[in-house]
């Protein structure tokens, strides 16, 4: 019986590796002609790219709200800039990149439905016309365009040149002209319908700038034509703080100062209704003014202060009992919904708020309904441990914006439910300067147009939980290596471990019977320290050349093997010695390749590590010999460089990240790509598979398997399913038979329930990426 259970176990092994691999390979010329995208759906993204007002809109029918977060997902470019139609139906959304579009976006059934390439830079804002029949697409300085497009014929109807920068536009209330404002600029465009309507080619398109009077050197920030009584005026925002109206003869007309205190000297964003207009300003501050004589009306509440202990905040209450010294974010887009009276505010630091201002007459009563935190600057690593600690669907990431941040994604409540974010649970703040959690380049005036900047010398680099998930390790850009533990998140270890930053951290496995961490720098050391004795120093390598971008431990053949690659093109293969001085790491193989090597994970079973090359293939070594087992192209585009891999933990799929901004799963043993998917805007730094990836379909192709090998007749199987019971259960149906499997024994058992491991939740399938 032993025996042939053992043999039993060692099928039921063999069947996670090749048969599922031929069983997709008579298939693979159908595969090919599918389109890989669809095989991903994306679930939900953590973040925001709004810069300004231009990037927030909210349709004033059904209270829709819209922002970009990354590009369009069909199109792989930047949305800079979006707008509602009149009714609602249709959303247009600009780009930057080279030879960028206005796409025009049906809401409901989310497909373009027409497309405008008139542009050569980027497009910094775009409208519809209250009247639904024309779009306005200014391009940045560089572009120098402004057109308007009847979107339905798919024509230029008129265009004009510009010189200045611009980050708004508006149409009047009529549809007749619209006003465009930026630095130095506010101008007065004006549509001749009788000829836009009835020539088809373009007309030259007439503008006429405001008389701007003292204020001619101002940079103004936004723009809003007037509504209702106030149809004839038109009101700008300018970025020292004034709010100004302009008659129905393009004359500045008068203005008031926003500024009450030195703090709030900076206006960035307004939203104008029939009755009220809403100014965002600097350090979190909102304030409403009357559109008929620009009468104060009062000041919104404003948001968290930065810094903030997010998981304390749990009753409304502390959200206004800040401190009197705190600082807040700079408000930079608000939008209005006539429909419930809500506000939308975005700020610099990535929050998305959602305020009930339906009475102003006491701004006490100006409730949160909403709001959400995210990253303000690159995200560099993402970590996961759903086994131990953390719960399901629950991970950390960290930034440059020097945070570390708990997330959870499926409503699960890692420490407590606070007030202002559903998805963030936990906010560790490793530097004392809050200036780091501003994105500076979303308040306009100084930004570059379509560029992000790079923090280069702050924020942390790369996370790594311990196995027994008591500590969090983390990697700075200036080479300081800090631990925290995990159930109190406090910080319990802080040293200058590199000269230069940590590109890599890794905790040694429970099954190589070692407590380890070994940090890998651009300086081209490896420390390995011991764990279990306060993070001593156990030894340093220095056997590379050059910046070492992955280090990995697996126990392999009854020996503690470690693996390292780096930009130098070099992959060291070593092996754990017990000596008289201690443990040490000794050189068996090294393996030097015609390519940099980005990134390195190993398989469950330890004998092979995948390496994601900047030719943008897959190279799997054995682990024991050195030697290459197989090559594959890890990418399916022909641009760009691997810069991450990681293996699923079934062993069957391994996901990849280009520099092409796509990521890739892809058959582990065959090569084959079985999914893509897209969505940053910019490289992809970090990408994972959770522990509860791909289970679902592992077990159920075992299984499947499993009963063709004892099925004589090979029947045809109508009726497949696998039904999760709890977090320990599940149950396969198959032709209205049941049957059961225990994945701690590997046995294949009968009659009716799957048992699993019980520390594993198999109820949560998720996938996380993210972006510079």
């Amino acid at each position: 019986m032993a025996r042939h259970g053992s043999a039993r176990r060692h099928r039921i092994k063999n069947l996670l590796r090749s048969p599922s691999i031929k069983l997709r390979r008579r298939s693979g010329t159908a595969r090919h002609k599918e389109d890989l995208s669809d095989k991903v759906t994306l679930e939900k993204v953590l973040g925001i790219t709004a810069p300004g007002n231009r990037a927030l809109a909210c349709d004033a029918r059904t209270g829709l709200l819209a922002y970009p977060a990354g590009v369009s997902l069909c199109f792989r470019k930047a949305i800079t800039t979006l707008a509602f139609s009149p009714d609602g139906k249709y959303i247009v959304t600009g780009e930057s990149g080279h030879m960028p579009a206005v796409r025009v976006w049906e809401v409901l059934e989310r497909q373009q439905v027409a497309e405008l390439q008139e542009h050569k830079y980027g497009i910094a804002c775009v409208s519809f016309s209250p009247n639904g029949k024309y779009i306005v697409s200014v391009g940045y300085q560089h572009d120098m365009m402004v057109n308007v497009w009847n979107w339905k014929k798919n024509i230029v109807v008129a265009a004009n040149k510009v010189s200045s920068k611009v980050t708004a536009v508006s149409f009047s209330d009529d549809s007749s002209y619209f006003v465009t404002a930026g630095n130095r600029h506010v101008k007065f465009w004006y549509l001749d319908h009788a000829k836009t309507s009835k020539v088809n080619a373009t007309v030259p398109l007439l503008g006429r700038s405001g008389l701007l009077g003292e204020l001619r050197n101002n940079f103004f920030s936004d723009v809003a034509c007037g509504r209702g009584r106030q149809a004839s005026s038109t009101f700008c925002i300018t970025s020292s703080g004034l709010l100004c109206e302009f008659n129905d003869r393009r004359l500045l007309d008068k203005w008031v100062e926003l500024r009450v205190s030195p703090s709030t000297s900076q206006a960035t964003c307004l939203s104008v209704t029939d009755e009220l207009i809403f100014c965002g300003c600097s350090d979190g501050t909102v304030r409403a003014f009357s559109p008929v004589n620009l009468h104060f009306l009062c000041t919104l509440p404003r948001p968290h202060c930065l810094g903030a202990d997010i998981a304390s905040m749990v009753d409304a209450s502390q959200l206004f009992s800040c401190r009197s010294e705190a600082r807040y974010p700079d408000t930079v887009a608000v939008t209005y919904d006539p429909t419930n009276r809500w506000l939308s505010c975005v700020y610099n630091d990535h929050s998305v708020y959602v305020w009930d201002v339906r009475d102003l007459r006491d701004p006490r009563r100006a409730g949160k309904l909403y709001s959400a935190l995210y990253h303000s600057s690159c995200v560099w690593s993402l970590e996961v441990r759903g086994e131990v600690r953390l719960p399901s669907g629950s991970f950390l990431s960290c930034s440059s914006d020097n945070t570390i941040r708990l997330w959870s994604i499926d409503g699960v409540n890692v420490i407590n439910r606070n007030i202002l974010s559903h998805d963030l649970q936990k906010v560790i703040y490793v530097d004392e300067n809050i200036t780091s959690l501003l994105d500076t380049e979303s308040t306009g005036e100084s930004g570059s147009e379509g560029q992000q900047t790079d923090q280069s010398r702050v924020g942390i680099r790369t996370l790594r939980v311990s196995p027994d998930g008591q500590h969090l390790a983390s990697g700075d850009r200036m080479g300081v290596l800090r631990i925290h533990d995990l159930d109190s998140m406090e910080e319990i270890m802080n040293v200058q471990a590199h000269d230069s930053e940590i590109l890599c951290l890794e905790f040694s496995k429970p099954d190589t019977g070692l407590q380890l961490l070994a940090t890998a720098s651009r300086d081209r050391l490896i420390h390995v320290l011991d764990a279990g004795r306060d993070y001593s120093l156990v030894q340093t390598l220095d056997e590379h050349s050059s910046s070492i971008t992955a280090v990995r431990f697996a126990a392999n053949e009854g020996k503690v093997r470690m693996i390292s690659c780096g930009a130098d093109k070099s992959v060291y293969f070593r092996t754990a010695q017990q000596l008289d001085n201690g443990l040490q790491f000794t050189r068996t193989h090294h393996v030097v390749r015609k390519t940099t090597l980005y990134d390195m994970d190993v398989e469950p079973t330890r004998k092979y590590a995948a390496v994601g090359c900047q030719d943008r293939s897959i190279r799997i070594f054995n682990i024991s010999n050195g030697k290459q087992k197989k090559l594959y192209k890890g990418s399916q585009g022909e641009d760009g460089t691997l810069i991450k891999v990681q293996i699923d933990p079934s062993g069957l799929y391994i996901a990849t990240s280009c520099s092409d901004k796509n990521i890739s799963i892809f058959d582990f043993y065959s090569g084959e790509c079985v999914a893509t998917m897209f969505g940053h805007s910019g490289q992809n730094t970090s990408s994972l598979l959770s522990p509860y990836c791909c289970i679902e379909d592992s077990l159920l192709c075992l299984m499947c398997l499993e009963y063709k090998r004892h099925t004589p007749d090979h029947r045809v199987w109508r009726q497949v399913s696998l039904t999760f019971t709890s977090t320990q259960k599940v149950v396969l149906h198959v032709n209205m038979v049941t049957s059961e499997f225990d994945l701690q024994e590997n046995v294949l058992m009968h009659p009716s329930v799957f048992t699993v491991k019980p520390q594993v939740n198999v109820g949560i399938t998720a996938n996380v990426c993210v972006s510079v």
